[in-house]
């Protein structure tokens, strides 16, 4: 799996993400929570992800651009090493939950646990 974060990987679609937070399951490791649901792709994808911060915690768009700026990028470094060998299509939402801002390595580390969490979680 390539360290790209393309366009097909990217949820967009709203009545995915509907579906997603109708019908989905949710793991934590604060400050982030993951949103998952398995569900099938019209195109040949595996894992589509997308990431949000709640604008009633950080007013200033800059604080969430920045935020979710890192966030994708965690999910970038991460995605590879513990999706490499999925078949199972999942839609994932990744939300920040803290009101304070955050550094790059406290991020990578909190996806780290998250991810380690969905694995332990989905594979019983």
């Amino acid at each position: 799996m390539s360290f790209k974060y393309s366009k097909k990987d990217k949820l967009k679609s709203k009545k995915s993400i509907d579906l997603l937070f109708a019908e989905g399951k949710s793991v934590t490791a604060f400050p982030l929570r993951l949103v998952y649901l398995e569900t099938e792709f019209n195109d040949d994808s595996v894992i589509k992800c997308g990431v949000s911060v709640s604008k009633k915690l950080h007013k200033k768009a800059v604080s969430r651009n920045r935020i979710k700026r890192l966030m994708r990028e965690a999910y970038r470094l991460n995605r590879g090493d513990f999706f490499n060998n999925s078949s199972t299509p999942y839609a994932f939402m990744i939300l920040y939950l803290s009101k304070d801002g955050t550094t790059f390595e406290q991020l990578n580390e909190a996806m780290k646990k998250l991810f380690n969490k969905f694995l332990d979680k989905t594979s019983n």
